[in-house]
């Protein structure tokens, strides 16, 4: 494999890399979007209310932060949240400067049923890719985000699935992030 840099100049806008994994994302957003609807959520809000639940995140800056929301969009996001009734913000206790987000009876009962509705449609989606080519994709994955420094560390470690238990990237521990392999 080459180290990619005759890759732009060859690039048109279809069939590229980049057409390829924004339609991909598109089409997992809007499948997505149709499996939560009956929830009242959209595929976007999934990530607070499971950052939520598996406690990863508590406020609005960590949540941003986790996300990669700029402010003002996060701030959007979650006072439609709060609207439709899965999540309250409040005053935290221990520095009442602090505003921490709490699910609401509604925000608990629709973090329980996500976990199946995204599995059901990943497994739709990946219908006919073998366990390999999944993992395959996933490390592809893992490795082209992590070319990014700014991004690298979004899905590493234990946390990212199918991603590296030692806390890496899912980049092979001898990868000089040169592409090569």
């Amino acid at each position: 494999m080459n180290d990619g840099s005759n890759v732009s100049s060859k690039v048109g806008v279809v069939p590229s890399l980049g057409y390829f994994l924004s339609t991909a994302r598109n089409v997992l957003a809007a499948r997505m979007d149709r499996a939560v609807a009956p929830l009242g959520l959209t595929s976007s809000q999934i990530g607070v209310i499971l950052l939520l639940w598996y406690e990863r995140a508590r406020t609005p800056n960590e949540m941003s932060r986790v996300l990669s929301y700029d402010t003002g969009s996060m701030t959007r996001m979650l006072d439609r949240l709060e609207r439709k009734g899965f999540l309250l913000r409040q005053r935290s206790q221990a520095d009442r400067r602090v505003v921490e987000l709490v699910l609401t009876p509604l925000g608990r009962d629709a973090a329980q049923q996500l976990p199946a509705a995204i599995a059901a449609v990943m497994d739709d989606q990946l219908r006919g890719f073998s366990a390999e080519e999944v993992t395959t994709l996933v490390h592809l994955l893992q490795r082209f985000i992590a070319n990014d420094a700014e991004t690298g560390s979004v899905c590493t470690g234990a946390e990212c699935p199918g991603g590296a238990a030692d806390g890496t990237s899912g980049k092979d521990s001898n990868d000089s992030n040169t592409g090569n392999d």
